[in-house]
Formats: structure tokens, sequence, C-alpha cells
């Protein structure tokens, strides 16, 4: 079935003067449910001061945007920042990079872990099983401003952008909204809840990195490319080479950690 979309408002509603885009309430949503993760987990395993928790959420919104602002700049569009420096600070005018935002995080946390001595990897724990929600709802709004949208298509199954031509394309980010957001959490939430893997701190955050890293990986052959910058060689997108690392980097966490419980034999 062809779906051929109207022109859908990127603001969600506006009160008097403040305008709510959609991205804006992905943002609220991937932070409430990463407030939540943390109220519960820290209910059961008080890993968290008061004074931590009140303060996290600082924390963490300065380290999704930094990072994700930087991560788009640097990885997305350096030349046209290079040339227009103070647009690297027009937030408003969009341009966020999840891997940046990924990597934001990490080093904001690092640094929000040893200013409270918390440990680090049951930190990220509880934020790897929240992140999903985040980006579920940042892919839904992702299509509500009709952006990141996929390849043409001659299947039967596409969307029709006006903003994309008239030839229908893959509604990539319903895909991801999908993959990313609900069979990830899925996953995440079936294993914290029915097996003691997540007893051994950083599997989780491994098992995170690793699935969302081939599931972005696969979507990309659907999602069509920044336009300033296109393919990088043989079809192979900017995403799917920022992806690799985060595949990497969570199989190590999930042996190196499975071997030390004796997860393995």
């Amino acid at each position: 079935m062809i779906v051929s979309l109207p022109q859908i408002d990127p603001s969600a509603f506006s009160l008097g003067p403040l305008v709510v885009r959609w991205y804006s309430l992905a943002y609220i949503a991937g932070i409430l449910s990463a407030l939540f993760c943390l109220k519960k987990i820290n209910q059961r395993e008080k890993f968290l001061t008061q004074e931590a928790y009140d303060n996290w959420i600082v924390w963490a919104v300065l380290s999704i945007l930094l990072g994700g602002r930087i991560g788009y700049v640097l990885f997305y569009n350096l030349p046209y920042f290079l040339s227009h420096p103070f647009e690297i600070i027009a937030f408003w005018h969009g341009g966020m990079s999840f891997h940046g935002g990924l990597c934001g995080v990490i080093f904001g946390m690092w640094f929000f872990a040893r200013k409270y001595q918390i440990r680090f990897l049951q930190l990220m724990d509880v934020l790897a099983l929240a992140t999903p929600v985040g980006l579920f709802f940042g892919r839904l709004a992702n299509f509500m401003n009709m952006e990141l949208y996929g390849r043409i298509t001659d299947s039967n199954f596409g969307v029709i952008f006006p903003n994309a031509g008239d030839l229908p394309r893959h509604p990539s980010q319903l895909y991801e909204a999908f993959l990313e957001g609900i069979i990830l959490f899925a996953i995440l939430f079936l294993i914290v809840r029915f097996t003691k893997i997540s007893k051994s701190h950083g599997v989780i955050s491994g098992i995170f990195l690793t699935l969302y890293g081939i599931f972005r990986f696969l979507i990309e052959n659907f999602r069509e490319p920044d336009e300033q910058i296109g393919f990088l060689f043989a079809k192979i997108t900017t995403g799917q080479i920022l992806s690799l690392p985060l595949i990497l980097i969570g199989t190590f966490l999930i042996l190196l950690h499975a071997k030390k419980k004796k997860f393995l034999a």
C-alpha cells in the first residue's frame, strides 16, 4: 500500500510564544523514561544518592545536546560549519547525531559517575535500558518532520513524502522506531527481568551497543544518505561506518563480562 503524506507541521503545539516541536517531545520522553528507570532500579540497588539523582537530569541534557550537536558537525557537515561557525550553536535549525549524542552521554556520565562515586557501567546499564524509548519517539519525530526518509522503492509498501518528490520511499524512520525502539527495548527488558546477566555490570550496555549497531547498519540500506555526503563507497553510508565501532565495543563488553561471571563455558 502506497501512502501519500500531507504536509505535517513540525510543531506539535504551542503555548503562547512557546512552540513545542515533535523532536522536543521525543527528547522529553527519553529523559523521563531514563529518570523512571533510574528511580525504579535505585529503589532496589541504592547506587544513587538523592543529590546524584536530583542532579542527573542536568548532566544528561547537556551531555545529549552537546554530544549530538558536535557529532553532527563533525560527522555529517563539517565543511559547512567551518564556513559558518556561528551555525554550530544554532540548535533550533536542526542537526543532531545519535552517535554523537551517545558519545556525549558516555563522556558526561563518566564524569558524573566520578563526581558522585557511582559505578559507571552500572549507571550506563540503566540508561541503556531506557534509551530505546527515546529512540522510538525520536524516530517517530523524524517521520512527523518528514526528514531522514528512506530510498525510493518499487515495492507495494512505500510513503510519498511531499518534500521528497513524487515517488514512494521506504519509511525508514518507522523501521528504525520498530527495531531500535520496540524490539531493542523488549530484548533488554526481558534479559533484565528474567535472567541474571544484568548482575554483571556492562553486559546490558554491551548488548545495547551491539544490537543498536546491527539494527542501524541494516536499516541504513533502506535510508536515503545525507545529501551533503551521499555514499562513502560501494553504497556504504556514514551511519554504517559509525555503527561498526558500536558493534565491536558492545561485543567486547559482552564477552569480557560474560567470561568474568562465567556466563560462557
